[in-house]
């Protein structure tokens, strides 16, 4: 019996002239799977908002959120601009701006925490209520994807450092990019449901 296998390297081969990079896919397959987590996280906090009572969320900050918000927002451009200077051949820009996204990254989770000791200091926290329990729980599972962007800008930094990415080769770079935005996109989302409806 006869097998009709292509070998791993005509494979290859055949998915860099149909435009496909392993990394970015694996990427996109991930945020898919995200956006079913998310999903359904917020799913039960609108249920909740609609059938219970939230007085606890009077006590949400907007304006600093919203300022926390602008701050991740930015770090999403600084992404934008990191891509756009590898693809010149500019590797020192594509440092500078990861380096950008980090800060941004951790200054916005700083925020998140002084939050959290905020809201906790009133006594919402996540067994005083369904609102406590559905705020920290969606919150805090973005927090911690936002922790895990810095880590990762961090680490594409370093490799950018080493030289590892080129105006011809950064595919690692947009792959980052899709899981930054994602996560910015996410908390756009987050913030209109919880501090604006």
């Amino acid at each position: 019996m006869t097998s009709h296998t292509i070998p791993h390297a005509e494979n290859f081969r055949a998915g860099h002239e149909l435009s496909l990079d392993h990394r970015k896919l694996g990427m996109w397959l991930f945020l898919a799977s995200e956006v079913l987590f998310f999903g359904g996280l917020i799913g039960t906090l609108l249920h909740d908002k609609a059938t219970l009572p939230t007085p606890e969320a009077a006590l949400l900050d907007t304006v600093l959120v919203g300022l926390n918000t602008f701050v991740l927002i930015t770090s999403s451009l600084m992404v934008v601009l990191g891509l756009d200077a590898i693809q010149r051949g500019r590797r020192r820009g594509l440092i500078t701006f990861l380096g950008l996204t980090a800060l941004l990254g951790a200054i916005f989770l700083g925020g998140q925490v002084f939050e959290f000791i905020s809201l906790a200091g009133h006594g919402v926290t996540l067994q005083s209520s369904v609102f406590g329990s559905s705020f920290y729980t969606l919150t805090g599972f973005h927090g911690l994807h936002v922790l895990i962007g810095v880590i990762g800008a961090l680490v594409t930094l370093m490799k950018a450092a080493r030289g590892t990415y080129t105006a011809q080769e950064h595919a690692g770079v947009e792959a980052f990019g899709l899981y930054w935005h994602f996560v910015d996109v996410v908390w756009i989302v987050l913030f209109t449901i919880i501090y604006l409806i």
